[in-house]
């Protein structure tokens, strides 16, 4: 039961790579029929109603134990949570949405460890319409653990996740990777009708063009609303040979006086509590959407801690500075305490200069107001693009003198 692989390509007598490439309608999801429902004995069962049969790949992952499925392509727009889990049991939470671009991923998190017994998508003659059929029951940790696992398939390996691209070559131009944070699956914070993944990349889009236009060339590490790894991100920046990491964030924080801009760098402790909070959430963001954490450190490897500290940190720190010196200039607001350092996983290139920007947090009324405002947005992207050019010259200065 390992890896456990199902599609409509197997009801239709098709290899998985034709069905993945011929059957790409978007579906809609049913919210009203869907639904997922505890029986006896153990037995949970997952029903999702859809407008139209898809390609579609089930399987489970360990620690924590999650059920995930995959298609190609279903749409969960007006589909909340509470439409598919009424209420907590077997199924503690889950959650829905883009995973990357052509396709859309649900994520169950399992309160006990529990395999699929059957699967199924029959399809209506006529309609067309479909039911996908999870039936789930619970088996022993050890027995979960070892069917457990992402499955190894070309076919569905989204292109740009595949080692296409080469490295940029040494042109002697200045890159900025832009890093809009979370995507798809995880929207990040939410308030009122406003998503941290759709205002971060609205800032990341207009931080580009900004960039462009003073001759820097700009990187986004996602340029649509899809779900992108942790590692992922960092893979891009060193793939696009950036010379400069910033990682775009707008959170909801109850403590620590969470208003106002922050900029944080790396460290392996956290400035703070409110700080080490927030760093363990960004740190989950690929757990909540399902990625496969097998043999991987949720910490920052302190080999790259030590190398960062010799020569990136410092340079980090410098950028940290100058982006709360130029974004309070612009206007800020800036919190009480601008300059914070925490583990975040998405900072821990050892030769990339990396800060994480909190821009504003979504649990403050002041910052949804400025956030949501596009003339404010337009103004703290002009001090970030002034921050940018101004240590990207002193930093050169500086690196002369090093060498003399």
């Amino acid at each position: 039961m390992k890896n456990l692989l199902l599609g409509l390509a197997f009801a239709l007598g098709l290899s998985p790579s034709a069905q993945a490439q011929d059957l790409t309608a978007l579906a809609r999801v049913d919210p009203q029929a869907s639904g997922i429902t505890d029986g006896w004995w153990g037995r949970t069962t997952l029903a999702l109603h859809l407008s139209q049969g898809v390609p579609f790949r089930v399987f489970t992952l360990d620690d924590p134990a999650r059920l995930v499925v995959d298609f190609r392509e279903a749409d969960f727009a007006g589909v909340s949570s509470g439409d598919l889990l009424a209420q907590k049991g077997r199924v503690s939470a889950v959650r829905f949405g883009a995973f990357q671009p052509g396709w859309s991923r649900l994520v169950a998190e399992l309160a006990e460890p529990m395999l699929p017994r059957e699967i199924g998508m029959p399809v209506t003659e006529g309609s067309g319409r479909a039911i996908l059929e999870i039936d789930l029951e619970t088996v022993s940790a050890e027995t979960f653990a070892a069917a457990s696992g992402a499955p190894v398939d070309p076919g569905w390996t989204p292109a740009f996740l595949r080692p296409s691209r080469s490295p940029k070559t040494d042109d002697g131009r200045f890159t900025v990777v832009l890093d809009p944070g979370h995507g798809g699956i995880d929207p990040g914070a939410e308030r009122d009708d406003v998503a941290e993944k759709d205002l971060m990349l609205t800032i990341a889009r207009a931080l580009a063009d900004e960039l462009r236009r003073a001759g820097v060339d700009a990187v986004l590490t996602r340029d649509d609303d899809y779900f992108v790894a942790l590692e992922t991100r960092v893979a891009i920046a060193h793939q696009s040979g950036g010379d400069l990491f910033i990682s775009l964030h707008a959170d909801s924080l109850s403590q620590g006086g969470a208003h106002g801009a922050t900029v944080y760098t790396l460290s392996d402790a956290a400035s703070d509590a409110a700080t080490d909070h927030l760093a363990s959430r960004h740190n989950r963001a690929d757990i909540i959407a399902g990625a496969d954490l097998t043999g991987s450190d949720d910490q920052v490897a302190s080999v790259l801690l030590d190398l960062a500290r010799q020569e990136t940190e410092p340079r980090s720190a410098a950028l940290a500075r100058t982006l709360v010196a130029r974004m309070k200039a612009a206007g800020g607001p800036m919190n009480r305490r601008p300059l914070r350092e925490a583990g975040f996983s998405v900072l821990k290139s050892a030769d990339i200069p990396s800060v994480l920007i909190e821009v504003g947090f979504l649990s403050s009324k002041r910052d949804l107001a400025n956030l949501r405002d596009p003339i404010w947005r337009a103004v703290m992207v002009g001090g970030i693009v002034e921050a940018i050019l101004q240590w990207r010259d002193e930093d050169a200065a500086r690196a002369v003198l090093v060498r003399q």
